[in-house]
């Protein structure tokens, strides 16, 4: 499987021809989409979903689908019939890539907001995107995707979720509000205390496993 990481939370999984995009937001560039068989979703604000890419890539590929929680599909009509809802505890295949549906909530912000759906997604039980939460799924991961910069996360909280996992390899994600110095610090910190093997994967390059 290669690994390819976008802007923000975006990632893109590919093998033997088939492209799977994870949270393709506002942050993220276009061309992620390019030749995407199928698109997830965590959940609905903007930085995880952009209604205009996904929609250019439902022209380029009307057999586009695009999983995501309901109340966030509920707030994009714009996707058609495209979209298909997915629940927690839900394994269903998208570009032949096997996904378990996990988590549910959005982390909190502050006095119980932004309280919308958030749901992470496990593929081939090997990679790991929890989008906005740090829930700690019950079977094992090879591959986390840990983010690392967020209105609801702190550093020590990010330490503790990688350590809960505990998976072989660990990636950072949900870094665009971070500047250089704070990428740096976080990996720093990563490498120190994350007790696995991490590296973060420059925008537009790709990691192979």
């Amino acid at each position: 499987m290669r690994l390819i990481k976008y802007g923000h939370a975006c990632v893109r999984l590919e093998t033997d021809g088939r492209v799977l995009v994870i949270d393709p937001g506002t942050y993220s560039e276009a061309e992620a989409l390019d030749s995407a068989s199928d698109v997830l979703v965590t959940h609905e604000h903007p930085d995880h979903i952009d209604i205009a890419k996904l929609v250019a890539a439902r022209e380029q590929n009307p057999e586009l689908r695009v999983y995501l929680p309901r109340h966030a599909a509920e707030q994009l009509p714009e996707l058609g019939d495209s979209a298909v809802v997915v629940e927690v505890g839900q394994r269903f295949t998208a570009a032949g890539f096997t996904v378990d549906v996990v988590g549910g909530a959005h982390a909190e912000i502050y006095d119980g907001l932004p309280g919308c759906a958030n749901v992470g997604f496990v593929v081939d039980g090997d990679v790991y995107h929890p989008g906005d939460s740090l829930f700690v799924p019950e079977q094992s991961v090879t591959t986390l995707l840990v983010p690392a910069g967020a209105p609801w996360l702190k550093l020590a909280e990010a330490l503790d979720f990688v350590r809960a996992v505990k998976p072989v390899r660990a990636f950072p994600i949900h870094d665009a509000y971070l500047s250089d110095l704070g990428r740096e610090n976080f990996d720093g910190w990563m490498d120190f205390k994350g007790d696995t093997e991490y590296a973060r994967i420059p925008l537009g390059e790709s990691v192979t496993f």
